[in-house]
């Protein structure tokens, strides 16, 4: 199957799920014009990693393995378990890896342990607390069993953070029923930072934790973590009924840490204002998952991100997947429809 890597948001994302899709669907997968609108067309270190960690969990063949390749071939053989260590090299994410190498991991017939080194948190790619309290529990609803386990954080641009991963075989997954979201109990949250001033995590969570006052009851912890280089990040997710919402920032060279942790709770009341059950970030990452399960999944999300789009797009012509979506009070209504 051909798959035009520059087709709507055409970055690393179709490369990953694409391979991914190769792995467990046991199809092979061309992938043309790889990030063809990106200042740096081709592959970039993290997804040669993640298309290394595909190859080796599924015993495939990739062509076209080289940083800079704008076109590679994946023939799949048959899924493994086991324990695997892969290391970026660069600051290159390790949640975008771990995007890419779950879905055969979690189809594999034996236990899979995985160590990654990279970047932890770093621009462009969900910070590693969001990954394991946002995507990991909703995951956890679809029969995914994942855990993560922090070795040091890594913050670009030195990157090597390290985590360590297992993985619980789910021969099937459930679909991911979370509309309504229902009742919010609780916001929680994780301000960190390694080899910076331990002020800027106080001042990032104090930051947050005012935009909630009145709204809900509110616990943000703030650490110093052992890291590779300076850095640092807030990550928020709601205690709802149904699921769980989450929102995040990053901290930056010339950004206040108010500033940072403001946004993160900005972001979090408008996906509470619109009533959604999924955040945007984390409706594009589910859609996998969703598609391979044994019935119809439904949630809500304010805005159908391009990212999503793109997702849908590719699991339509993979796997016949159907989507609908409707837009209904301020929100967008989504089912998955399996084929």
């Amino acid at each position: 199957m051909e798959i035009d890597g520059a087709h709507g948001e055409g970055g690393g994302q179709l490369l990953r799920n694409s391979a991914a899709l190769a792995a467990v669907a046991g199809i092979p997968v061309r992938v043309t014009n790889i990030r063809a609108g990106r200042p740096k067309p081709g592959l970039a270190a993290q997804h040669l990693t993640a298309l290394q960690a595909v190859a080796a969990l599924a015993d495939a063949t990739v062509e076209g393995l080289n940083v800079g390749s704008r076109e590679v071939t994946i023939a799949p053989g048959r899924l493994r378990g086991g324990r695997f260590s892969f290391d970026v090299g660069t600051a290159g994410s390790v949640t975008l890896v771990l995007q890419a190498c779950l879905p055969p991991a979690l189809r594999a017939p034996e236990p899979v342990e995985l160590r990654l080194v990279g970047g932890t948190d770093v621009p462009w790619s969900p910070p590693l607390d969001y990954f394991r309290f946002i995507f990991l529990p909703l995951l956890a609803r679809m029969g995914g069993k994942v855990t993560i386990e922090v070795v040091r954080r890594g913050y670009y641009p030195l990157g090597g953070g390290e985590i360590r991963v297992n993985v619980v075989p789910a021969p099937d997954f459930r679909p991911l029923l979370v509309e309504p979201p229902g009742a919010m109990r609780r916001v929680h949250g994780i301000a960190h930072v390694g080899n910076l001033p331990t002020d800027v995590a106080q001042r990032m969570k104090h930051a947050a934790l005012r935009r909630f006052v009145g709204i809900a009851e509110t616990k943000v912890v703030e650490r110093s973590e052992a890291a590779i280089g300076p850095g640092g990040a807030i990550v928020l997710w709601t205690d709802h009924e149904n699921t769980v919402l989450g929102s995040s920032g990053l901290a930056r060279k010339g950004v206040p840490a108010e500033a940072l942790g403001q946004a993160a709770a900005d972001e979090m009341v408008e996906d509470l204002k619109a009533h959604a059950s999924l955040d945007v970030h984390a409706a594009d990452q589910v859609l996998l998952y969703s598609a391979l399960a044994k019935g119809e999944s439904r949630f809500s999300v304010r805005e159908i991100t391009k990212h999503a789009e793109t997702m849908m797009w590719l699991l339509e012509n993979v796997l016949r997947t159907r989507f609908e979506t409707v837009e209904v009070g301020g929100r967008y209504q989504v089912r998955v429809l399996p084929a």
